[in-house]
C-alpha cells in the first residue's frame, strides 16, 4: 500500500510537471495529426491484436494510425498511475474512477478542461446533462464520460414462488415485507418443511456502492448517499428516513425473513439461494435478471420460463417511488496536456472522439462487423453461429473495444437480440422497466464534488458508519449505537467534509 501511494504522488508530481513544460514551449506537433495513441484496459485473457479486424476497421473510419496501450482490467489503475510518472504518455487515457491521484491531477493543470468544448461536437454533446455534471470535478469537466445506464435497480423473485402463495409482484417496501413474509412462512416451494427465507442479502457493508441497502434507504426517501435538507446538503445517513429504512430493514432481520448469515456470506455465492429454492428476493440490478434465467435455462431447457420475475425500484411509506439511480458513468476519456499541446491538436483528438462516438463507430465497438461476427435482425444484433475464427476473434475483442465508447448521446449500437422470444420479452421489459423509474430518479446531489478532507479519510469514515449499519442489523448495537456512529462520523472529520461539499455546491449552483 505503501509503495502505491508512493507511486501515485510521483505520477500526481511528474505529470503535472510535464503538463507545464509543454504548455510552456516546446516543439507542438503538426495540428492534423495523422495517429492517435490512446491508453485503456483489456477484460479479456488477452489484449485485442494490433491487427485485428476491429482496429483495421477503426482507424478507416477515423482516418487514423491508432496505437492502443492495453493493460489488464485488474491493474489498470496502477499502471495507469506509472504511466502518467514517465514521459511517454497517450493522447487519450481512459480513466475508471475519479481517484484521488487524477483529480489531483486534473486540478494541477495535466489534463485539457472540456467544460466549454464538448458542446461543439456533435457526437459529444451530450443529452444527459446529470450525469456529465455528476462525472465532473468540482463542476469542471476533465473528460469525456462513459455513459452507463444510471437506471438499474430491480428486485428480482421466484415467480414460482409468488404464484404459489398467490401474491402480486410488490409495488411498494410494504409490498416486499409482506412477499418476504410468505417467502418465509408459507412453504413456497412445497417441501413441507420450514427451510425458505425471503430475502438473500450477501455481505456488503460499504456506503453509497448501490447495495441492497443503499436502494432500500433511497426508496425510503433518505437520498442518494447525500440529500439537500434546508437548503444545505447533508449525508442520507443524518435523515431520519435513513433511520426508517434500517429498522424496516432490521424488522425483517429479526423476523428472519433475511438470510442469517447476511453479514459474512460470499457475495458470489448470491445467485445459489434463489436458484436452488432457498431464498426467493434479490434486490440488485436489473441485468442479473438474465443471468438467473440462464442458470434455470441450463438446468431445465423444456421448463424455465415461470421461475424469475421482477420490478424495478419500490415506493416508499410516503407512496413516492424514489428510483435509485448510479452516478450514470463509468469513467471517462482523458486527454493529457502533456501530449496534448495546443488548442489545434485538441481540436483535432476531439473530432476523432467525435467520431468515435458515431453510430457506425458505436456499432464496431459495441457490436462487431456486420456480416462477419453478426446480422442485424429486427434491428437488433443477431450472433452469427456457428462462428467462425473471425468471428470469434471480434466477439473477443468488442468486450475491450467497448471500453473506449462514450455513448453520451445515447447507444448508439444495437441491442443484442435474445435466445427466445421469452427472453427478449423479459429484456424488453427490463428496458421499459428501467425507463420508466429513470422518471423518478434520485440523483446524489454532491456527485461532482471532491472534498479534499473526503479524499484524505473518506473511506475510514464512511467505515464508522456502514460498521455500525451492520451491527445494527444484526442486533450487536441498538439504534443510539448507530446514531452514536454517526455522531462519531461527523466529530472525525465529517462536519469538515460537509462544509468543503456545500462550499462547493454553492460555488457551482447556477
Amino acid at each position: 500500500m505503501n509503495r502505491r501511494r508512493s507511486t501515485l504522488a510521483a505520477a500526481v508530481v511528474v505529470s503535472v510537471a510535464l503538463a507545464l513544460t509543454a504548455c510552456g514551449g516546446g516543439e507542438p506537433q503538426a495540428a492534423d495529426m495523422k495517429s492517435i495513441s490512446i491508453m485503456a484496459p483489456f477484460l479479456e485473457a488477452q489484449p485485442p491484436s494490433s491487427d485485428g479486424a476491429v482496429q483495421k476497421k477503426l482507424e478507416e473510419m477515423t482516418g487514423k494510425d491508432i496505437t492502443i496501450s492495453w493493460a489488464p482490467n485488474a491493474s489498470y489503475e496502477d499502471k495507469m498511475n506509472i504511466t502518467l510518472a514517465s514521459s511517454d504518455i497517450p493522447q487519450v487515457l481512459v480513466v475508471q474512477s475519479k481517484s484521488p491521484g487524477f483529480v489531483k491531477n486534473a486540478e494541477a493543470g495535466a489534463f485539457w478542461d472540456l467544460t466549454d468544448k464538448l458542446k461543439d461536437y456533435p457526437n459529444l454533446k451530450t443529452t444527459f446533462p446529470e450525469v456529465q455534471q455528476n462525472a465532473s470535478v468540482n463542476g469542471k469537466v476533465y473528460g469525456v464520460f462513459r455513459a452507463r445506464n444510471p437506471i438499474r435497480a430491480a428486485v428480482m423473485f421466484r415467480q414460482d414462488w409468488l404464484d404459489k402463495v398467490g401474491m402480486k409482484a410488490p409495488e411498494t417496501v410494504e409490498d416486499l415485507y409482506k412477499v418476504a413474509k410468505a417467502f418465509t412462512e408459507q412453504d413456497p416451494d412445497g417441501n413441507g418443511q420450514n427451510d425458505t427465507y425471503g430475502i438473500t442479502i450477501p455481505k456488503w457493508g460499504s456506503l453509497g456502492t448501490n447495495s441492497p441497502y443503499d436502494l432500500m434507504e433511497t426508496w425510503f426517501g433518505a437520498g442518494n448517499r447525500w440529500t439537500e435538507r434546508d437548503g444545505k446538503l447533508v449525508p442520507s445517513f443524518e435523515t431520519d428516513e435513513f433511520l426508517e429504512a434500517d429498522r424496516f430493514i432490521k424488522k425483517m432481520v429479526d423476523e428472519k425473513l433475511i438470510n442469517p448469515d447476511f453479514a459474512t456470506f460470499d457475495p458470489t455465492k448470491w445467485n445459489e439461494p434463489f436458484f436452488n429454492g432457498k431464498g426467493g428476493i434479490i434486490v440488485d440490478v436489473d441485468s442479473r435478471v438474465s443471468v438467473l434465467i440462464n442458470l434455470f435455462k441450463q438446468a431445465n431447457p423444456a421448463d424455465f420460463q415461470n421461475k424469475v420475475g421482477f420490478v424495478g425500484s419500490l415506493k416508499g411509506p410516503d407512496g413516492e417511488l424514489h428510483a435509485h439511480p448510479t452516478d450514470g458513468y463509468s469513467g471517462f476519456l482523458a486527454i493529457p496536456k502533456s501530449s496534448v499541446r495546443t488548442e489545434a491538436e485538441l481540436d483535432n483528438v476531439l473530432k476523432f472522439l467525435d467520431t468515435m462516438n458515431s453510430k457506425e463507430a458505436a456499432v464496431l465497438l459495441n457490436n462487431g462487423i456486420e456480416g462477419v461476427n453478426f446480422t442485424v435482425q429486427d434491428n437488433l444484433a443477431a450472433k452469427i453461429t456457428p462462428e467462425t475464427p473471425e468471428g470469434k476473434e471480434i466477439n473477443t475483442d468488442v468486450k475491450s473495444y467497448s471500453q473506449l465508447g462514450t455513448n453520451v448521446t445515447g447507444n448508439n449500437f444495437y441491442d443484442v437480440k435474445q435466445a427466445s422470444e421469452y427472453e427478449q420479452k423479459v429484456f424488453e421489459d427490463r428496458q421499459n422497466v428501467m425507463a420508466e423509474d429513470l422518471k423518478s430518479a434520485v440523483y446524489n446531489p454532491a456527485a461532482a464534488f471532491v472534498s479534499p478532507t473526503y479524499v484524505a479519510k473518506g473511506a475510514q469514515l464512511d467505515n464508522i458508519v456502514a460498521d455500525a449499519r451492520i451491527k445494527y442489523l444484526a442486533g450487536q448495537i441498538d439504534e443510539q449505537g448507530l446514531k452514536d456512529a454517526i455522531k462519531l462520523w461527523n466529530t472525525s472529520g465529517g462536519d469538515k467534509v460537509k462544509e468543503e461539499i456545500n462550499k462547493l455546491w454553492q460555488e457551482n449552483k447556477k
